[in-house]
């Protein structure tokens, strides 16, 4: 199973449309009703979230009816197809608004994401910002790409390697538990600047100015097309532990640094094991 150029441009497509059909025309323009609660306050849905992601999966499915999509809206129906990432022939993993809390608040700072997967191997990813209109594309063993609104097409390249007082970097705490919550808080202090986008999206596409990324939660459509761009930049990404991220995972967080030395610092200093 291999995915094609012209299948690439076609994902493309698709994020796009569904960006200008659905999340555009909603954003600074939602009501009461157009937004529920998940989890909690800070975990939200929305009418563009739900409507983007039907849009984006008619797509694929017409395409490749036989490949696995996994939505994260669609998750709760039907938990059994996170796992079966691992495994999947071919699968298309969706984020349609990453940063929906940004987004309701009606803060230009959210993304869509598409993720493909082939037995348990990110192999491509698209990041949409749907203000902008920049696009990052991501082919394994082929780089990243940012491509402007105009056409222009850049190559991405991660920031160069700091000490650690100098750099740049954010790591989610928000969904840690005590002591690790407070532990890593006052070790962010360690650094030069903190950021804290509350989007993936934004997070993975800023990683040329950004020394780190870090993780605890690991939901797929959050991170697959992030950490492949991040990767094909010249990144290194591993998990809490060491060991690679893979389609299907959950659990253990993951880190993203410039280089493997990088990592090593943040995993010590930052995440303090």
């Amino acid at each position: 199973m291999t995915i094609s150029d012209q299948d690439i441009l076609f994902l493309g497509d698709c994020v796009r449309e569904a960006a200008q059909a659905e999340i555009m025309p909603r954003f600074r323009n939602l009501g009461a009703a157009d937004v529920s609660e998940k989890t909690s306050a800070i975990d939200l849905v929305t009418q563009a979230d739900v409507l983007a992601e039907h849009r984006i999966t008619a797509a694929l499915r017409e395409r490749f009816p036989k490949a696995l999509v996994v939505g994260e809206e669609a998750y709760d129906a039907d938990r059994s197809v996170v796992p079966a990432l691992a495994d999947a022939e071919l699968a298309f993993v969706i984020d349609p608004v990453d940063g929906t809390f940004n987004f309701a608040a009606g803060l230009p700072v959210f993304g869509t994401m598409l993720a493909v997967t082939i037995k348990g191997e990110t192999v491509a990813g698209i990041i949409h910002d749907p203000v902008l209109s920049d696009t990052v594309t991501a082919i394994k063993g082929a780089g990243a790409f940012l491509t402007r609104r105009d056409g222009q097409s850049t190559k991405l390249k991660v920031a160069e390697p700091a000490s650690l007082n100098q750099m740049v970097g954010g790591l989610s705490w928000s969904h840690m538990d005590e002591p690790d919550r407070a532990r890593i808080c006052a070790n962010m202090a360690k650094i030069r600047m903190t950021f804290a986008f509350n989007c993936s999206a934004y997070e993975y596409c800023a990683s040329g100015k950004m020394h780190f990324i870090g993780h605890a939660k690991l939901m797929p459509w959050d991170h697959l097309a992030g950490v492949l761009a991040h990767q094909e930049a010249g990144g290194h990404t591993a998990k809490f532990d060491g060991t690679p991220y893979r389609p299907g995972e959950t659990t253990g967080g993951i880190i993203s640094a410039p280089d493997r030395e990088s990592w090593q610092l943040i995993r010590r200093e930052i995440v303090g094991i």
